[in-house]
């Protein structure tokens, strides 16, 4: 069974590559290339995956799963922008990469949080027409 939990944050960005000449950059990432950057809401789905526990009836505590998503990414990104105040985020701060980023936040821990439910995906919202998803096959 798979249980998913959405969350939202707030944080800011600029795509830019230093490989790459300011009119590339301006070309490949547009208006979201702007040198002051921009920011977004995002919403975040965690899903994940197990059976219902017989003595609770649940796959998941939610409030288990909330507070171990609040300190390892809401807490890190809310209200923060990217490029310069999220320790450890790597590469261009897509939202293909932060989906990933997000995926090793919350994989560093887990089986000491969660050892009978496994992390089953990984779904933002950047926009109204913009969703990622991540899934790890086992």
């Amino acid at each position: 069974m798979r249980v998913t939990r959405v969350y939202r944050f707030s944080a800011s960005h600029r795509l830019h590559t230093e490989q790459m000449t300011t009119e590339e950059n301006r070309e490949l990432y547009g208006k979201c290339n702007n040198p002051y950057g921009h920011g977004h809401d995002y919403v975040l789905h965690v899903s994940v995956r197990g059976n219902p526990r017989e003595t609770t009836g649940r796959v998941v505590i939610p409030g288990d799963l909330d507070r171990f998503v609040q300190e390892r990414v809401i807490g890190v990104y809310d209200h923060q922008d990217i490029n310069s105040d999220v320790a450890g985020f790597r590469g261009v701060p897509t939202t293909e990469n932060l989906a990933i980023d997000i995926e090793r936040r919350l994989r560093s821990g887990w089986e000491e949080h969660f050892r009978e439910i496994e992390l089953d995906r990984i779904r933002i919202q950047e926009t109204p027409r913009n969703t990622f998803e991540l899934t790890r096959t086992s």
